[in-house]
């Protein structure tokens, strides 16, 4: 969802879900990668410590700035396209090898 739309409340459902199936993959293949041990796996278990945390910061920041909407519509889509975006990311580049 871009910034200039607002989504409707079955698109944010769409996206939640569509988060979940994507997040789901990510564990799948970042389980592989962390069982495979050495120098990947602790690369990838510090990766996913420092997005977990700057993606925090990221969307407490916009929150607090208002750049995530003014309703709570707004803000949930917002919310649920920022995760999004980073889960989808993550599951292109694992999925590389």
């Amino acid at each position: 969802m871009g910034k200039d739309r607002q989504a409707s409340w079955a698109q944010i459902a769409f996206d939640s879900w569509l988060l979940g199936a994507e997040a789901c993959a990510v564990v799948g293949l970042r389980t592989w990668r962390l069982a495979g041990g050495g120098a990947e796996a602790c690369s990838e278990a510090r990766l996913m410590v420092v997005e977990k945390i700057d993606s925090g910061i990221e969307l407490t920041t916009a929150l607090v700035a208002g750049q995530l909407g003014t309703t709570p519509k707004a803000v949930v889509g917002s919310t649920v396209s920022h995760y999004l975006a980073g889960v989808r990311a993550n599951r292109r580049r694992l999925s590389r090898g």
